[in-house]
């Protein structure tokens, strides 16, 4: 037997594989791992390894996959940020600051804003902005990226003075004028045509430049964190030329999988398009394949669709972007085609349509391994718990949203749904025990990177600085929050011959942490560090 290239001992192994729990060393080479055991066991051929890491008692995990990170779309740091600005005078404080500190004629971008300062599903308006910036334009997304927040420069900057917008849906006020609210954005504003608008009209947070510069901060904190693949779940074809120049410059340390993005504008040459995506990327470091839709959009602006009234909006139910035979049949023309579909559905009528449609698919086209999944599922009626299983849809989610601190009593998610439905809130642990394949992921940048936020998150339902629970029932162990961080998420795109455990023949993509989070107190998850990343048998980050 030839000599591993690498070895990894006296570690605290964690392989996330059953057949073998347990190990202090690992054995790798040509990039692949050759040998898993005890150090104690190992014949010549590992431990005559010329390159020798002791890992001195520390951790070693598989390394993390994030099923759903926008790593293109990221952090700005040309941005005003608004995380953790909880009222309206936190964002007035921290955009008039910037703007002091950054004075000119151009415009003033924000991210981050987490409707804070509303009360009964109203939404923010233009006069508001106007009172702390009047003579800027100035835009905020919002922290998930599905609406924007204009001044009245912002409005006509971006040439909006109607309803219906290339990147986004206008709000307007009761003589028309548009309000200064943009909803539709993640639908619209991140489609191919919806980013040209915004390039034609000079949004500078669109450029090309400034999606690049975004992408390679998003890849290397993806390595910081233990992320050896990450899923990019929302591109068009324009976007995959940013991931080949990070390739080419030596940039693109954690694997990658693009999903095209498939708005209700999309036609069959796009459609064939994507499938021709599919087969010219298609390798273990950058691969294009599944498909994005939208079912409905988001809780806290009143815009995902529930089976029931709002609780402070009585009345309004949101609403479907497609009626439910349209898309039924939809989903069964991309199911026949061989895609595998990453649908947002966030409101508890937009996950039961996406489930029958995907019923409607399997009746049609017979069943398959599809695996399609359905992203968030933030707020799940009990009747529909067993579905994910029977009809093998995997439940994508993000344990960091589920925290009291953003989307607890007293903030907008837990006061739209109302009290009745907090059951329903991102139910972990009853669709594990129905069955459901989970992957596990962060949405970065709407929520912290780190898996081992998640992690805490999904463990203790409690908020990142401490506190008490919310719906503590569905919590999850740390053994399952660390498989759904790494097989889980592998298996829900389709990579589990070769990523998500420590095992003989897979990609040698590890993660080594200073604490082992299965022993480590549980209100001290966040804060395990992670000390190095492997991809590929080579040290892609070390603290």
């Amino acid at each position: 037997m030839t000599t591993a290239d690498l070895v990894l001992t006296g570690g605290n192994v964690h392989t996330v594989d059953p057949a073998q729990p347990h190990a202090d060393t690992v054995a790798v080479r040509d990039g692949r791992i050759v040998w898993v055991g005890y150090a104690a066991e190992a014949p010549a051929w590992v431990t005559g390894a010329a390159d020798v890491v002791r890992l001195d008692g520390r951790t070693l995990l598989p390394g993390f996959v994030d099923a759903h990170n926008h790593v293109r779309l990221g952090s700005d740091r040309e941005c005003v940020q608004l995380a953790g600005a909880d009222s309206v005078e936190a964002v007035a404080a921290r955009l008039r600051d910037w703007d002091r500190a950054h004075p000119g004629v151009g415009w003033v971008e924000a991210e981050g804003y987490a409707y804070v300062g509303l009360e009964n599903g109203a939404h923010p308006t233009r006069q508001q902005l106007d009172a702390i910036i009047p003579d800027r334009p100035v835009v905020v997304f919002s922290y998930d990226v599905h609406t924007l927040w204009l001044n009245t420069l912002g409005l006509t900057g971006l040439g909006i003075d109607d309803a219906d917008q290339p990147f986004g849906t206008a709000e307007l006020d009761a003589e028309g004028v548009p309000t200064g609210f943009i909803t539709d954005f993640a639908v619209k504003g991140l489609s191919r045509a919806g980013v040209r608008a915004l390039r034609d009209r000079r949004l500078p947070w669109a450029s090309t430049d400034r999606q690049y510069s975004r992408l390679l901060t998003s890849l290397d904190h993806t390595v910081a964190c233990g992320i050896t693949t990450v899923v990019e779940p929302q591109n068009s074809p324009d976007d995959i030329a940013l991931f080949e120049r990070a390739r080419a410059e030596g940039r693109l340390d954690p694997r990658v999988v693009l999903a095209m993005f498939h708005p209700p504008t999309t036609t069959p040459e796009e459609r064939r398009e994507f499938a021709r995506l599919a087969s010219a990327y298609d390798d273990d470091r950058l691969r294009v394949g599944p498909l994005k839709l939208y079912i409905d959009d988001v809780v806290e602006p009143h815009t995902a669709a529930l089976h029931e009234d709002y609780a402070n909006e009585p009345g309004h139910r949101g609403a479907t972007y497609y009626e439910p035979t349209d898309f039924a049949d939809l989903v069964a023309d991309l199911d026949r085609d061989g895609f595998q579909l990453f649908v947002h559905a966030t409101g508890d009528r937009g996950i039961t349509t996406v489930l029958d449609a995907v019923e409607h698919a399997r009746l049609v086209n017979g069943p398959r391994d599809a695996r399609h999944q359905i992203v968030h599922v933030e707020c799940l009626r009990h009747d529909d718990l067993p579905r994910f299983a029977e009809l093998g849809v995997v439940a994508c989610m993000q344990p960091r949203h589920a925290s009291p601190d953003l989307a607890g009593p007293g903030h907008a998610w837990a006061e739209a749904v109302g009290e009745r439905r907090w059951h329903q809130a991102w139910p972990l642990r009853s669709l594990q025990e129905h069955g459901a394949t989970l992957a596990f992921s962060s949405d970065w940048n709407v929520a912290e990177m780190e898996p081992m936020v998640g992690i805490y998150s999904a463990v203790t339902r409690s908020p990142l600085a401490g506190g008490d629970a919310w719906q503590p029932e569905e919590a999850v162990s740390v053994a399952d929050a660390v498989r759904g961080y790494t097989m889980g998420s592998a298996v829900a795109n389709f990579c589990e011959h070769d990523r998500g455990s420590i095992t003989v023949g897979k990609l040698a993509d590890m993660v080594v942490l200073d604490q082992d989070p299965h022993t480590v107190d549980s209100a001290k998850l966040a804060d395990v560090a992670v000390l190095e990343t492997w991809v590929g048998g080579e040290r892609k980050y070390a603290s």
